[in-house]
């Protein structure tokens, strides 16, 4: 939950109050913040689900709810703030993030069951 509430926190402050930084000045670095955010948000919510009465179901609810919570997030940031603006590539670099996490999560517990 608290990674879940820190991207909203982050998405909707003024990105003017942290200051000029050396990342956001390289050309769409926050895409990378983007997909890194997202995988963090997915990959602790399928730690979290981790067993196996949830199975293929349940990994299914945490991809749709990360991609629909990008979604809603960006909608936010359009209608919610003056500061910010909601961006499709954001949404595309936050669903990578998520699929990048579920790949991951099936390796790790695929490895994890050979053991």
């Amino acid at each position: 939950m608290l990674i879940t509430i820190l991207i909203a926190y982050l998405s909707l402050m003024n990105m003017s109050a942290v200051g000029e930084s050396i990342f956001f000045k390289i050309k769409n670095i926050d895409k990378i913040f983007h997909l890194t955010s997202y995988f963090a948000l997915a990959f602790s919510w399928f730690l979290t689900i981790n067993n196996k009465k949830f199975g293929v179901k349940g990994k299914l609810i945490v991809i749709l709810g990360c991609i629909f919570y990008g979604i809603l997030i960006e909608v936010l940031q359009s209608t919610l703030t003056s500061f910010r603006t909601g961006d499709y590539l954001d949404i595309l670099a936050n669903s990578v993030g998520v699929l990048l996490a579920l790949l991951i999560f099936n390796i790790i517990s695929r490895k994890n069951q050979l053991i």
